[in-house]
């Protein structure tokens, strides 16, 4: 099975475009247009009946202790933890093809309640959801897909890893209000392929991509 992208290319940057924030003209950050990629796939296994997608960047600082701040830089040997960018479920079993800005266009105060998707789609919670909280003026869910923000002054790489699955069911059991742990525990024991698309993004104009 495979999967691709015209909006950028396996282990290549992801364009700003894409991403939730960018480097800024009068500062170091800007938020971006934040609109969802192009992805498109094939080859999966003969009865497969729907496809999920996530997006995980693996590269987040465990501490926030230097994060954005000034005249400092958020160290390359500090333990890194993952943070989910996008949750997709319940993609049909003929779709092969998400156009660019179909799940979400543009950065909504308190999370896209309601993000756009192809009919019968679910997304769940990503993890600006916990990002914000205590900020009022962002606070609230972020379902759907909101993009890449790495740290500014961050000294490495974020990669985004899109996944796309081959699930042998249609719908998978999923609350209403779910994050990755709903997602993974949904899809345990259905998933009959699995494809991998790579992006790379960094603030830092000092750290190249």
């Amino acid at each position: 099975m495979f999967l691709r992208s015209k909006s950028f290319q396996h282990d290549q940057h992801i364009p700003a475009r894409f991403a939730f924030g960018k480097p800024g003209t009068d500062g170091p950050f800007a938020l971006a247009d934040n609109v969802s990629p192009h992805l498109a796939w094939g080859g999966e296994p003969v009865g497969s009946k729907s496809f999920a997608v996530t997006c995980i960047d693996n590269d987040v600082p465990s501490r926030g202790d230097d994060v954005n701040q000034s005249g400092r830089m958020v160290p390359a040997d500090l333990p890194r933890v993952a943070f989910t960018h996008w949750l997709l479920a319940d993609l049909p079993g003929d779709l092969h093809e998400l156009v660019e800005g179909a799940c979400g266009q543009g950065i909504v105060a308190h999370g896209k309640k309601n993000p756009p998707g192809p009919d019968g789609s679910r997304q769940g919670l990503n993890d600006y959801t916990v990002w914000f909280q205590g900020d009022t003026e962002m606070s609230g869910d972020y379902f759907g897909y909101d993009g890449p923000c790495p740290p500014w002054n961050d000294s490495i790489v974020h990669h985004y890893h899109f996944h796309l699955y081959a699930l042998d069911v249609a719908k998978l059991d999923l609350p209403e209000r779910f994050g990755l742990d709903e997602f993974q525990q949904a899809c345990a024991g259905h998933i009959s392929a699995e494809a991998v698309l790579t992006g790379t993004y960094s603030m830092n104009p000092a750290v190249p991509t």
